[in-house]
């Protein structure tokens, strides 16, 4: 099995996924003011649970524009975050 966005979407709107949703957008907010952007290993580190949901996290807040991949490696962990130009989290 890979990783399927469709199908761990649905899971992550579920009640049990949002707290997962919060936690990630709030640590993203912490990393962010840190430093301005972010590689996802970082944001990973800071979380626990299930990694395809953890994932699925991070691409929810990106198809909400509360985050941009700036730098997208095929390695994932690699990846750097920003938050659009104009919007705070």
């Amino acid at each position: 099995m890979s990783y399927d966005y469709t199908k761990e979407r649905a899971e992550l709107l579920s009640e049990k996924g949002v707290p997962l949703i919060l936690r990630t957008r709030d640590i993203a907010a912490r990393l962010l003011k840190t430093a301005g952007a972010f590689r996802e290993q970082e944001l990973m580190a800071s979380l626990s649970g299930d990694s395809w949901q953890m994932l699925a996290a991070v691409d929810y807040l990106c198809e909400l524009k509360e985050l941009v991949c700036i730098f997208d490696k095929s390695a994932r962990q690699y990846n750097v975050y920003m938050r659009p130009e104009g919007r705070e989290l």
